[in-house]
């Protein structure tokens, strides 16, 4: 087996020249490359690309702009703002390391790998990026794009979420990583998987560091990294409930703080053969009649899929017997409020309110 020692310090030297030319050095987070800044933008990066997390971090850094502001704000509100982005476990997890740092930490970010590693959702990775590139210190980095460009540089073959394959691409990160200028090596990384090595038809030709790239060389590319074994989604069919009171105000309910859109604001569900009206009955202690029935659609998380069939609720008394409990509201879509609401919910309560948007344009 050759030595791999000169070939991966001509790895770094040739990645470093093409950040220099061709990186992104302006992306909002690099502005003001503030512990903070960096861990709020790893955390939205994670499985999520990075034009669409650049609004959800300029609005989510304006209303919080420190870490003891975040801190200081309630879950919903963060919530709000994260509405959109999904996987809202990172919110949550965002909001209880924020209380964390702010209460036990001074204020004050760690320093060291093992400290930060063990923030809530701050995964060895993460850890790592942050104190890379807001401190500057040596620490290597394995996010997606970094095990994309590995895989096939070295030609690693499984998928990268077996325990084996994640060992070799770590041992490969280590030794491939320079002990100067790695705040710029690793944003190089991170550029080079998502601008030349994606994931389908990389820019083979344009790369710095083709030309000893294993799987280019066989003509492979498309093999590395491996995919995650294939399962089949399974579908679950629910039925949302728009009820309105006779003032447009709609009844929303807040999830439990785990679990599917945990701690975020939904309509009801009922199950598809189940009586919308009797729910009324039974569940709000009042008699409606059904409005309108809005197209059904489908939502997909990484490992269901659920179809929706919502359905709108005329109450004739608004003052049902719920409210006296924690957890429920009557939300204004024509004056809304600052909570955070579950993505299909939102865009129902558009579909909602655009008649009456129609018609104060042209009233």
């Amino acid at each position: 087996m050759r030595s791999t020692t000169p070939v991966t310090a001509s790895f770094a030297a040739r990645l470093l020249a093409w950040f220099e030319a061709h990186g992104r050095k302006d992306l909002p987070w690099q502005r003001d490359p503030s512990p903070y800044r960096v861990w709020v933008s790893e955390i939205m990066l994670q499985q999520t690309q990075v034009a669409t997390v650049i609004p959800f971090f300029q609005r989510f850094v304006a209303r919080f702009p420190t870490v003891e502001a975040l801190a200081a704000a309630p879950l919903d509100e963060v919530l709000h703002h994260w509405s959109g982005l999904g996987y809202y476990a990172r919110a949550r997890n965002l909001h209880k390391t924020a209380r964390t740092i702010a209460s036990d930490l001074s204020g004050v970010f760690p320093t060291d790998l093992e400290t930060m590693q063990s923030l809530p959702g701050v995964g060895r990775s993460t850890a790592a990026a942050v104190l890379s590139l807001a401190a500057g210190q040596r620490q290597v980095i394995l996010d997606g794009n970094v095990k994309r460009v590995l895989a096939r540089h070295r030609a690693i073959g499984g998928w990268p979420g077996q325990a084996d394959v994640a060992r070799q691409l770590w041992r490969e990160a280590e030794r491939s990583t320079p002990r100067r200028n790695v705040r710029e090596y690793n944003q190089a990384m991170m550029d080079l998987g998502a601008t030349l090595c994606t994931r389908s038809h990389p820019a083979c030709p344009s790369c710095p560091v083709n030309d000893d790239c294993a799987a280019r060389i066989a003509g492979d590319v498309s093999v590395y990294p491996g995919r995650k074994p294939g399962r089949e989604r399974p579908a679950r069919a629910v039925r949302m409930l728009l009820i309105r009171a006779p003032d447009g105000a709609l009844l929303l309910e807040q999830r439990p703080p785990a679990g599917v859109w945990g701690g975020l604001w939904c309509v009801p569900e009922v199950s598809i053969d189940h009586d919308p009206l009797a729910w009324c009955r039974e569940a709000l202690g009042t008699n409606g009649r059904r409005g309108r029935t809005f197209p059904d659609r489908r939502h997909s998380f990484s490992h269901f899929h659920l179809d929706i069939a919502p359905i709108e609720i005329l109450l004739d008394n608004p003052g049902c017997r719920v409210l006296e409990a924690p957890g429920w509201l009557w939300y204004n879509p024509a004056e809304p409020e600052t909570i955070g609401l579950a993505a299909p919910v939102a865009r129902l309560i558009d579909e909602i309110a655009e008649p009456t948007r129609e018609g104060e344009q042209h009233g």
